[in-house]
């Protein structure tokens, strides 16, 4: 297939319509839109389109890109993927982005979930039977991957923040975002770190969690992949920021 068709049969897949013509005010520039991501980037790398749907839901997500989240939600149903899985890749933002943000995207999610027919609210998918076990439960998955590295960086805070703060990471972002059985850990970090080079200037954040990633059980190839499809949502300097921060860690071994 030539460029060309390539986007036309991706957007056919994802968004069950033609690749874009010369119609409308900007047709020139939805077309190189589509070819780049539907015709080049779609084609490149081992991800298949439920985890590049999951992606992008991510990173419009982190850009509180409304219109964009809707079109895509739609095609990652039309992916395969399951409302439980949208829904935890849109919840998982929070801690990272703040829960305004989240709470925009969650609302443009819903509008095409019950578009689609689908019943709101969506099942739980907590493992959680107490608040009481947000901090053990995180723990457990925080301390496998990251070790408790980040409690002790913290101590020189002043009381009650010394302790409150490692605390409140741990149950926040593991215990009540990653616990939840919608996603598994392999994909939520990968997502995790799609998040974290979108938001931009969390270079730190988004080392340690490519390392995380590869623990996981990722492939420095599809974390590469998934960060060069995001790439067309967040820019190029957020996608070279990623890589050049994370360059030994994709390439030893």
């Amino acid at each position: 297939m030539n460029r060309e068709e390539r986007t036309e049969q991706k957007m056919q897949e994802l968004f069950h319509s033609h690749a874009a013509g010369d119609e409308g005010s900007d047709g020139e520039f939805m077309q190189i839109l589509q070819g780049y991501i539907f015709g080049d980037v779609c084609y490149t790398g081992s991800l298949n389109n439920r985890m590049r749907e999951l992606v992008t839901v991510t990173v419009l997500t982190v850009l509180s890109a409304l219109p964009q989240i809707k079109a895509h939600v739609g095609a990652s149903l039309n992916a395969g993927c399951t409302p439980a899985e949208i829904r935890e890749a849109v919840y998982q933002c929070a801690p990272f982005i703040g829960f305004p943000k989240t709470l925009n995207a969650i609302a443009a999610m819903n509008d095409v979930f019950l578009q689609q027919g689908i019943d709101l609210p969506l099942p739980k998918q907590s493992t959680l039977v107490s608040s009481n076990e947000r901090y053990e439960k995180g723990l457990n998955i925080q301390s496998q991957i990251y070790g408790d590295e980040i409690k002790e960086r913290y101590t020189w805070l002043p009381k009650p923040f010394d302790e409150a703060v490692p605390r409140f990471l741990t149950e926040l972002c593991f215990g009540d975002f990653n616990t939840p059985t919608g996603l598994d850990g392999k994909t939520r970090e990968l997502l995790t770190v799609v998040l974290l080079t979108a938001l931009g200037g969390a270079e730190v954040q988004v080392k340690s969690h490519v390392e995380g990633a590869l623990k996981a059980g990722n492939t420095k190839e599809e974390i590469v992949c998934a960060l060069v499809h995001a790439g067309g949502y967040m820019g190029f300097p957020r996608l070279f920021n990623a890589l050049n921060t994370c360059k030994n860690l994709l390439t030893e071994g």
